[in-house]
């Protein structure tokens, strides 16, 4: 792509992006901008950014692309047949809201949403489709896959630690690939992760609880995002490993769960049904 110019045809599914002046968005917006597979129309930010009723190949320090950021959600999301959203969890909780009425794909990679909130998304997938994951890459989903086998496969007596490390501006911990990681080794072991998850250790915690599921997040730098998963047994460790280094991964996995999303009726899905892997 040259200067943000758009050359995909109207006969594309239309993708409008939230969060649009974030890094996540830009990322999604050069992306989406460069593919033949689909086009973009619409660009939404928060009432009063500075970037509302500029162009936003402008607004990202390019040429014009003859596409307004906006931030009149119901407008912009009327046109849209997928919309992508890595936001906050009450923003995103209202777009779903739109984008259930637009009868178009909403895929969210928004991660903090509270049970309230999860509820309102199940609500708002009566109507449309909601691709919904705490991590978009193929990568991460494989691992997701292997903790649930390996936590199966393992007795009580191995602890499961997640430890996630990202950069400094990431606001909730533990990451929601960390919970998407937790999630699944208590299903391996036949359990909820309320029932089984450690919160965050300080002071004189006393022995570990036996089946128990730990988290320990890392702040810091520019890290795109680092998983571990510890299974600890007495003599021995098996430790599975995710490395993201360039934050693409996640924009081209929601830009291909937005595509997938297209023939699929109402419900709630997620990126292991997108990449086959459920």
């Amino acid at each position: 792509m040259s200067d943000f110019q758009q050359t995909a045809t109207g006969d594309l599914p239309g993708i409008v992006v939230t969060g649009a002046s974030g890094r996540m968005g830009q990322m999604l917006i050069r992306l989406i901008l460069d593919s033949d597979q689909a086009r973009l129309v619409g660009a939404l930010e928060r009432p009063g950014h500075a970037w509302i009723g500029r162009d936003l190949g402008e607004a990202m320090g390019g040429a014009a692309c003859g596409v307004p950021v906006s931030d009149d959600a119901v407008a912009v999301i009327a046109q849209a047949q997928a919309v992508i959203d890595f936001t906050a969890p009450a923003a995103t909780v209202a777009f779903a809201e739109l984008t259930a009425q637009a009868r178009a794909v909403h895929v969210i990679g928004t991660t903090g949403l509270e049970p309230a909130d999860l509820a309102r998304l199940a609500a708002a997938a009566r109507h449309a489709p909601i691709i919904r994951a705490g991590n978009m890459s193929l990568g991460v989903n494989l691992l997701v896959g292997l903790t649930r086998k390996v936590a199966a496969a393992l007795g009580e007596d191995w602890d499961i630690e997640v430890v996630e490390a990202h950069h400094r501006m990431k606001v909730d911990a533990p990451s929601g690939t960390a919970l998407m990681l937790g999630e699944a080794a208590a299903e391996g072991r036949g359990a909820q992760l309320a029932d089984l998850r450690t919160p965050a250790r300080e002071g004189i915690t006393g022995a570990r609880t036996a089946g128990s599921i730990g988290f320990s997040a890392i702040r810091g730098g520019d890290i795109v995002g680092e998983h571990d998963v510890i299974f600890a047994g007495t003599g021995e460790r098996l430790i599975l490993r995710h490395v993201a280094t360039d934050r693409a991964i996640f924009a081209r996995g929601a830009i291909r769960a937005a595509l997938w999303g297209q023939d699929k009726g109402p419900g709630e899905y997620d990126m292991a049904d997108v990449l086959g892997l459920s």
